[in-house]
């Protein structure tokens, strides 16, 4: 074994990455996308372009006799003007599918967010290192997840032994898609995101287009579910639709089918899980806009609130119990057609009982808890013998 300064550095390329949908080579590292570069184009907008930049799912995997592996990344952070200093980004190293260790990279880019005005700044900062140590002193597959709430740049790989693709072990592929809960908000650490910890207990690989604030049937996320391949595909859809006040009742329903519709023509009889919202107590009869609690960031806290009227919703306003209604109807009237579509009902996820012992603690996100038990419910549901995809389900 060569000694830890034989550095042996690896370019960092696609067949190195899992979970990214697109790679992007810039003058200041290698950018992993979660959207194509073609539905990038598509439509200028900063919330979205912050989500699918930021690397939830994707994991740097090889197979190496490495003791020594170090990670030059430049990230980006988020900081938001008067509110408590996030804390960096985790990465998660694996080692034969085992937990080995953590840690972050400090600098990097930072954007500074004004919340009452929308103002952004940019301030540049430099690369950092992470370094993972004492790895066992044989041939073995690594994996390096990517933190799922920063933006990351992946300038160079090093370590002291050769590195090489790990190999495919023939692991179904779960391809899902969500808003900020499936992107991860809130959850301790990449692996620990409900999808990650679903897929692990199921024994799948995961790619997850959980896009924060960002799931809004948008076709071109559609047509990258569909042109994307898979063995599962699930869709958690609504919250996001309510967040935003973007659609009253008669534009949702066709959009719904649209999404279904277009996901069908890449994927006709791939196991489909309509999944809906999961409870959220503010928007559970109140339509959105979703706005900031400005008395609780006055105090130092994230917060959010539901500014729409209930009363809007006898005028086509979305509501998550409207959304979930519709969202099951819709389901139940292609499935005798599409006998591989199949709905989950999110409150079985988190519900009632699960909302009065692990409140959502800005109203709106779960904790890291929380992720975990929606991760166990889920793989309880979806993955048996009779679910969405189980054997009986499939």
């Amino acid at each position: 074994m060569d000694t830890e300064h034989d550095w042996i550095t690896t370019p960092v390329t696609a067949e190195l990455l899992r979970g990214a949908i697109d790679v992007e080579h810039t003058e200041r590292g290698v950018l992993p996308h979660r959207l194509p570069a073609w539905a990038r184009a598509q439509y200028d907008d900063g919330q979205l372009a912050m989500a699918e930049s930021q690397p939830s799912g994707v994991r740097l995997v090889f197979r190496t006799r490495a003791t020594v592996v170090e990670l030059d990344a430049l990230p980006l952070k988020r900081a938001y003007t008067g509110a408590p200093a996030r804390p960096d980004g985790l990465y998660d190293l694996l080692v034969d599918g085992r937990p080995a260790g953590q840690a972050s990279v400090a600098g990097g880019d930072t954007v500074t967010i004004d919340m009452s005005t929308g103002d952004t700044e940019l301030r540049s900062g430099e690369p950092g290192t992470l370094r993972f140590t004492g790895l066992p002193d044989r041939l073995k597959d690594i994996e390096i997840w990517l933190p799922h709430n920063e933006t990351t740049r992946l300038v160079a790989l090093r370590s002291n032994a050769p590195v090489e693709p790990a190999p495919d072990h023939g692991r179904k592929v779960w391809l899902h898609h969500g808003s900020s809960i499936s992107h991860g908000s809130d959850a301790a650490s990449p692996t620990t995101t409900w999808p990650a910890l679903a897929a692990s207990l199921a024994g799948v690989e995961l790619i997850n287009l959980g896009l924060a604030g960002s799931a809004l049937l948008d076709p071109f996320t559609a047509r990258t579910l569909r042109d994307t391949s898979a063995d599962l595909i699930s869709v958690k859809l609504g919250i996001n639709v309510v967040n935003t006040d973007l659609m009253r009742l008669r534009a949702f329903t066709p959009a719904v089918h649209g999404f279904l519709d277009t996901i069908r023509e890449g994927h006709p009889t791939t196991p489909l899980l309509v999944v809906s919202p999961i409870l959220c107590p503010i928007h559970e009869d109140t339509p959105g806009p979703t706005a900031w609690d400005m008395s609780a960031l006055s105090a130092g806290r994230l917060r959010f609130q539901a500014a729409g009227d209930p009363a809007d919703r006898d005028n086509g306003k979305l509501t998550l119990t409207v959304v979930r209604e519709e969202l099951a109807r819709i389901v139940e009237q292609r499935a005798g057609d599409d006998p591989h579509l199949h709905y989950l009902d999110g409150r079985s996820l988190y519900g009632e009982a699960d909302s009065a012992e692990l409140p959502l603690p800005d109203d709106l996100h779960p904790d890291a808890a929380t992720h975990r038990r929606i991760g166990e419910r889920f793989a309880e549901l979806a993955f048996a013998e009779d679910g969405a995809f189980g054997k009986s389900g499939s």
